[in-house]
């Protein structure tokens, strides 16, 4: 009875650790606006995962999408989504908006 408590616990503290792993992520923040994104140009550290906090502020919904990040996903208008990429290797990665091609473009370069 005592092995499968310790067994949970352990499963816990695991489940704890792998939390703080991901909480340790670096975050950027990047906002629709207009549709546009701004900032339209990101650093991020090359060879780490990276948070990528996409706050949409047009009342219209728009699609992050990213084929060299392998990312596709719709921020409705007035919310805010969080996507994670990386690790990355050194190099620039273009993303769109899909809904707004002409105006909603940027890129992200992991150094």
């Amino acid at each position: 009875m005592i092995r499968p408590v310790i067994a949970a616990a352990l499963l816990v503290g695991l489940a704890a650790s792998a939390d703080m792993v991901r909480a340790d992520e670096p975050s950027v923040a990047l906002t629709i606006k207009d549709h546009q994104f701004a900032p339209a140009e990101i650093e991020v550290p090359a060879n780490a995962k990276v948070k990528l906090v996409v706050k949409n502020a047009d009342p219209t919904p728009e699609e992050f999408e990213s084929g060299s990040l392998h990312r596709e996903k719709v921020i409705p208008g007035g919310q805010e989504i969080t996507i994670s990429i990386g690790p990355l290797k050194p190099g620039r990665y273009e993303f769109v908006g899909d809904f707004h091609r002409a105006t909603a473009h940027g890129t992200i370069i992991a150094k």
